[in-house]
């Protein structure tokens, strides 16, 4: 437990911090989930409409630092490769 009153407050400001943080971690997993859900459905077109929705998501994460942008672009490539793949097969 912190001793001072200013290592209390710190404590308080992280643990704010720390839920924040989740929620937006949260969304994250929820937009990537979102399009891989679209791609083994089959639909195409929702499946891009999701992916643009989701891109929006990733890059406010990255641009927050919630998570590094070679993380960001990784997945957003992963997710244009699938639906890519989706198009040719279907």
């Amino acid at each position: 437990m912190a001793n001072s009153a200013q290592a209390r407050k710190r404590a308080r400001q992280a643990d704010a911090a720390r839920a924040h943080n989740a929620s937006l971690r949260s969304r994250l997993r929820t937009a990537i989930k979102a399009v891989r859900k679209a791609v083994t459905a089959g639909d195409k077109d929702a499946a891009q409409a999701v992916y643009r929705a989701s891109t929006k998501v990733i890059d406010s994460i990255a641009d927050k630092k919630i998570i590094h942008k070679n993380k960001a672009a990784r997945h957003k490539s992963r997710l244009s490769a699938a639906i890519k793949s989706m198009m040719v097969s279907a």
